[in-house]
């Protein structure tokens, strides 16, 4: 997401990624030509991008970190509420992440790479039927992610890119399945007239199964909405969806709200709120977190 706003900016992916193309010539003249600068040879300050984070809405943004820069996106807090009353249960999951961290590495003026590691948790789960609590806590696991922007990094009214990723299960007191997984996620960013801007994403994952070593694979779709709400702050709006082909699972919706701040070109702070609009989502999940880039 740009400072002070334009994040992970979008529409629904299966049309737009074909109905919207590239700047014609004309105007991807206008951009710069960086290609000469990579990880050796960094992006001069004069010719960096603005600030444009992943975060916090949970659609991905098409631009990637400048050549030779580092970036790091945190969630300095996030807790999440889930109260399950279906098919006679009552179980609540009350959890509470802290400080996970997206590392990012400009490899090139077109991909960087990024490991996301999930730095500490607290998971209590309480069966209020059968009596019981369930308290864990520890490391999560660690994501790694290469993201390649195919158009519209340094100019034109949208952006494109394509971003492989594979999990590695590095959990403590089984706060993971254990598993090695993997997916691609394709992020569309764009502008649209009034000072809006919106992002889409589609993304195919494939997940291990809840009941054996299987694999099924689960479809996530999203589009956000941003805007300028006043001076250097933002705000965006977000529709979130996963279906998986598991049997069983249901569907997985939320509607997500958050604000951006921009603290500096290089610092951006955010907070927001994830709500659960089907009964298979966590009922509420706030956040808060913060960008460095350098």
């Amino acid at each position: 997401m740009r400072i002070p706003l334009q994040q992970s900016r979008f529409l629904s992916l299966s049309t737009a990624l074909f109905a919207i193309g590239p700047l014609p010539a004309s105007a991807a003249e206008t951009a710069p030509d960086k290609g000469a600068y990579h990880l050796f040879n960094p992006t001069p300050a004069n010719l960096m991008r603005e600030l444009s984070t992943d975060r916090p809405d949970k659609t991905e943004s098409a631009y990637t970190v400048d050549a030779g820069h580092f970036q790091i996106e945190s969630d300095l807090l996030s807790y999440s509420r889930d109260h399950d009353k279906e098919a006679g249960a009552d179980t609540g999951v009350d959890a509470w992440t802290f400080a996970a961290i997206n590392f990012k590495l400009g490899l090139c003026n077109k991909a960087d790479l990024q490991v996301v590691v999930e730095s500490y948790n607290r998971v209590r789960t309480e069966d209020r039927i059968a009596g019981t609590v369930l308290k864990q806590r520890g490391f999560g696991d660690v994501t790694t992610r290469l993201k390649y922007n195919v158009w519209g990094n340094d100019g034109g009214s949208t952006a494109l890119a394509v971003m492989p990723w594979i999990k590695f299960p590095s959990n403590q007191d089984n706060l993971g399945n254990n598993a090695v997984e993997a997916g691609l996620i394709i992020p569309l960013s764009g502008e649209l007239p009034g000072g809006w801007g919106f992002g889409v994403m589609t993304e195919i994952d494939f997940i291990q199964n809840s009941t054996d070593t299987d694999y099924h694979a689960e479809f996530v779709n999203c589009i956000t909405f941003s805007h300028d709400i006043w001076g250097k702050l933002g705000g965006y709006i977000e529709f979130w969806s996963l279906v998986s082909t598991e049997n069983g699972s249901p569907w997985v919706g939320t509607l997500d709200l958050g604000l951006t701040y921009g603290l500096t070109e290089n610092i951006q702070l955010d907070a927001g709120i994830n709500i659960g609009m089907t009964r298979s989502a966590e009922d509420l999940n706030p956040f808060l977190g913060v960008t460095f880039r350098f």
